[in-house]
């Protein structure tokens, strides 16, 4: 479909119609299963500090919602655009069915540099993107979460939005929001420490020293900040990292706890004591035992595919990895990819428990939810890797064929409304 054009979601079709075709899905069925079931696209006259106003562009796609509420974050980025918000709900349906979660993908995002606005302004932006969508979210209907540019204060001025229009507290209505109001315990830990988890099975896998092993992340976000904290804990060596402005690189291995205080402060990494200067593209090629694309989509490519000098690619970023790049690493054997499907998941795993939790008004400890998530994350990394053995498949695509497949399958169940 035109209107979804953008390079992101013609690379996730891609994804889809080669493991269609592995998996001989019936044409009937595959329009259905890839393009998604409801988009909307909404104005959002905002009024700035200086009383001048401002119309910025909003978008959510729910990609389907046959096995229950669709579920997906939102992101505040000048370049988020629909097809790229579809791209994204697309790999959420996918990865909710890898894990066995009762959602359907969406993802939302506003154009916008969160960066340029002050608190108030993005308070008044995210209400009024909020109240546009009333009629087409809800506890059962659609269930946001924080991603790029957003964090736990947005959500909770969406849910207060919301709360406000029903009348009555709906904490069920975002993930990801300060346990204070009803948020889980976890939460904002889920995804960074759910690739670590995962990273360490790899290693098993192939044999890696923990103590030996050093890593490299792009993206010092808040997910690639757990990563790297998770990966010291398991005894890896953290050596570069970057984040927008460039990279910093120590061969001996990172002062994690300092380097977070500086980025905080500095909202940068480079200029770290103690680092040499790494420039932004050339932290994919370090050499290293673990490489973790933290940041956004499309870095990786053929161009520096066949130059990557690691044993284990963990994909902590949603599409990372083009399709490109994918035929070229899977002639490369000696890298071990964790797809961004399963690598990332820990994510909207924890969604998913605080949304449960609200539900029933009953709260877990930081014990169970870490022990639920990684029990989850262990059964979808095992169904994956026996399958990708038991067919001689890539990752990805056995990632991928377990979560087309079981979307396929409840829609073959429901059948289709007349």
């Amino acid at each position: 479909m035109e209107l979804y054009d953008h390079p992101t979601f013609q690379m996730a079709c891609r994804q889809f119609d080669l493991v269609a075709d592995y998996l001989q899905l019936p044409d009937k069925d595959r329009d259905r299963l890839k393009f998604p079931k409801r988009s909307l696209t909404v104005a959002l006259p905002v009024r700035l500090d200086d009383g001048s106003h401002r119309v910025f562009a909003g978008y959510r796609v729910q990609h389907h919602l046959t096995l229950g509420p669709t579920k997906g974050g939102l992101r505040y980025h000048p370049e988020v655009t629909l097809g790229e918000v579809a791209a994204m709900a697309m790999w959420m349906s996918w990865k909710c069915a890898l894990t066995g979660l009762p959602y359907g993908g969406a993802k939302g995002g506003i154009t916008c540099d969160p960066a340029g606005l002050s608190l108030a302004e993005l308070e008044r932006l995210t209400r009024r993107y909020t109240q546009e969508m009333i009629p087409f979210i809800g506890p059962h209907v659609d269930v946001m979460a924080p991603d790029l540019g957003t964090n736990e204060q947005v959500m909770a001025w969406m849910m207060d939005t919301y709360s406000m229009h029903a009348g009555h507290s709906v904490p069920s209505i975002v993930t990801g929001k300060p346990v204070a109001i009803g948020g889980s315990v976890g939460r904002r830990e889920a995804t960074g420490r759910g690739v670590g988890y995962l990273i360490n099975r790899a290693m098993d896998l192939v044999g890696l020293d923990a103590a030996r092993a050093t890593a490299v992340v792009q993206g010092f976000g808040n997910v690639g900040a757990v990563t790297a904290h998770s990966l010291a804990k398991y005894g890896v060596k953290v050596i570069a990292v970057s984040d927008v402005r460039g990279g910093i690189f120590n061969p001996r291995g990172l002062d994690l706890p300092r380097l977070e205080e500086y980025a905080s402060h500095q909202r940068t990494v480079v200029g770290f004591p103690e680092s040499e200067p790494l420039a932004g593209d050339q932290v994919l090629l370090t050499p290293c035992d673990i490489l973790v694309p933290a940041a956004l989509e499309r870095q990786i490519t053929e161009a520096n595919a066949p130059r990557l000098q690691c044993r284990i690619l963990a994909e902590a970023a949603n599409g990372p990895t083009t399709p490109e790049a994918d035929h070229i690493l899977r002639q490369r054997p000696e890298v071990f990819v964790i797809p961004d499907i399963l690598c990332n998941a820990g994510g909207v795993v924890v969604s998913y428990f605080e949304w449960v939790q609200d539900l029933q008004s009953f709260f877990w400890t930081e014990t169970e939810v870490v022990d639920k998530l990684f029990r989850i994350l262990e059964a979808a990394f095992t169904q994956t890797l026996n399958l990708s053995k038991k067919q001689n498949l890539p990752m990805r695509w056995a990632a991928l064929s377990l979560g087309i497949k079981r979307v396929h399958e409840a829609k073959r169940l429901r059948g289709l409304f007349p």
